[in-house]
């Protein structure tokens, strides 16, 4: 396990921003930290970073207390960008990746080869406020990844970022968790979520309300919905039909039937089937659902 995060409580005034939350994440994992906004995300993140402390609770970084040492362990890429605008990008990227322990010639060597990876060669002298949004959040990943941290912390990585950009990223961030890095990823969008994240945790108003692989979330949240592409009008299904888009069906089977058995029926009604397919809940819907029950259990409690 890379990192423990056991019943932190962290309290500003008479607001509770974490109320025992607790977190693991392993080693060379994607793990995706969700929750709507003030839901105590960055809070926790602040903990991790040790740029607050919490109330209760402790942080573990490979079984060990977290401390001060650690931070040269960790890459963080906060939302809010904190570059020097006035500053030449070559000159602040070195500076940034000393303060990370490297030295100056070491520093220098990757940054070329990141700068030619992503073809900014032509950027090393200009100042980072002559750049576009999406350019300097290409700079502040690259600063965050220098030093090859065992733990990247990203908070909405791909703002500002056209899809093409994304996908470079993306496929940046597939690479250092196959390498053996560990990260750690915020974001409202949950389609990106589903595509990068292994393991997740959803935290509504200070709360854990939901942790878990992904896959086995989407399967436990399942509503025994299929999709069902036939060559010709489905009869003899009235009491299953949710919703029809020419000859694509959805349908519902209740008693939590699998999809073999779903399709061996539909196959066994003679039906001339094209495609066929379980539909899971994507994690959008199951995010909504979750955070508006909590709500909802909220207020009947009080």
């Amino acid at each position: 396990m890379l990192l423990e995060a056991k019943n932190i409580t962290k309290r500003y005034a008479n607001h509770t921003a974490l109320n025992n939350v607790s977190i693991e994440v392993e080693k060379g994992t994607v793990f995706g930290l969700l929750g709507p906004n003030g839901a105590g995300k960055t809070s926790l993140i602040r903990i991790i970073n040790q740029i607050t402390a919490p109330d209760e609770g402790e942080v573990l970084f490979e079984g060990k207390p977290l401390v001060r040492l650690h931070a040269n362990d960790i890459g963080y890429l906060p939302e809010e960008r904190g570059l020097y605008k006035k500053m030449e990008v070559g000159e602040q990227a070195l500076y940034l990746a000393q303060l990370k322990g490297l030295s100056k010639e070491e520093a220098k060597k990757r940054l070329k080869n990141w700068f030619v990876k992503f073809e900014m060669q032509s950027w090393w002298n200009k100042k980072l406020e002559d750049l576009s949004k999406g350019m300097q959040q290409k700079i502040q990943f690259i600063i965050t990844i220098l030093h090859e941290p065992k733990l990247l912390i990203l908070d909405e990585p791909f703002s500002g970022l056209d899809p093409l950009n994304s996908e470079i990223i993306k496929k940046e961030l597939f690479e250092l968790a196959k390498n053996g890095s560990t990260i750690i990823f915020s974001t409202h969008r949950m389609e990106q979520v589903e595509e990068i994240c292994e393991e997740i945790v959803l935290i509504n108003k200070g709360k854990s309300i939901l942790q878990g692989n992904v896959k086995s979330i989407k399967e436990q949240f399942k509503l025994n919905h299929f999709k069902l592409e036939i060559s010709d009008e489905l009869k003899g299904f009235d009491n299953h039909i949710i919703s029809k888009k020419e000859n694509e069906y959805i349908l519902h089977f209740n008693n939590h039937q699998d999809a073999n058995t779903v399709l061996n029926y539909c196959i066994h009604q003679q039906i001339k089937i094209i495609s066929f397919q379980e539909v899971l809940p994507s994690l959008n819907e199951i995010f909504i659902n979750q955070v508006e029950g909590s709500a909802a259990r909220q207020f009947t409690n009080n």
